[in-house]
């Protein structure tokens, strides 16, 4: 069987309430295009009916895979197993509250062309919407954490944390084969290998919705930061062992 043009990895925590809309978009929008794909929702030992939903809608919508935990591994873990398990041509990876809608991959695809082997949504690229914007202080934690990332790991790139990023499938696994941070600051590590790999990115607006209902505590912004300082600190000592 040829491998699909599209990977749709999901990564899904508790999120049976919110699944199903996400996965309708999903499905409305990539059948009506002529391209082949696979969406693939990665369950982390959810405690809800998360995985139930994923099975009955399978017959429902084309190429729908689950991958199911019984533990809970973290963010970064399940993202990274799905980028492996995946089969397409590219990965992409987002959110399963929708928050930036598969719509968005087609404009990621002139840049595939254009020999690019990371693309990624940005909220703070000009052209990038939010609706509607974060609480104040959710704002300011951001923005002081992505200047944090952006000084000790990776320069260049104005927003390494919105859940939309696609890899080309040689990019994917060699990256996601090193990654070690199982929790939230996956993407930085991700994005910091990529450079270390010497991987064209290229960093596009997207349309960005934000949900009340985050997963995401403040107690998170900090551990995403400590993160960063061990990715920096495992980058000088080699321990990715990429040179």
């Amino acid at each position: 069987m040829p491998k699909p043009f599209l990977s749709v990895v999901i990564p899904a925590y508790n999120e049976a309430k919110r699944l199903p809309l996400t996965l309708i978009d999903i499905d409305k929008h990539l059948d009506a295009q002529e391209y082949s794909y696979e969406i693939v929702v990665v369950n982390d030992g959810s405690t809800d009916d998360t995985a139930e939903i994923v099975s009955r809608f399978a017959p429902l919508i084309n190429n729908l895979k689950l991958i199911n935990n019984n533990e809970n591994k973290g963010k970064g873990a399940v993202v990274r197993q799905g980028m492996l398990e995946s089969k397409g041509l590219w990965r992409l990876f987002m959110d399963a509250d929708n928050s930036t809608s598969i719509v968005e991959f087609n404009k990621m695809i002139p840049y595939f062309k254009s020999g690019y082997e990371v693309v990624i949504g940005s909220r703070g690229v000009k052209g990038s919407r939010k609706m509607p914007h974060q609480p104040f202080y959710k704002e300011i934690l951001g923005k002081l954490g992505n200047f944090i990332i952006r000084f000790f790991l990776i320069r260049g790139i104005k927003d390494t944390q919105c859940g939309f990023k696609c890899f080309s499938e040689e990019a994917a696994e060699r990256i996601f084969s090193l990654t070690r941070i199982d929790r939230w600051g996956f993407d930085a590590e991700a994005l910091a290998l990529a450079k270390a790999l010497h991987y064209k990115i290229k960093e596009i607006p997207v349309f960005w919705v934000n949900d009340a209902r985050t997963h995401v505590k403040l107690r998170d912004y900090l551990q995403v930061l400590l993160e960063t300082v061990k990715v920096r600190w495992w980058l000088w000592r080699n321990i990715y062992n990429i040179r």
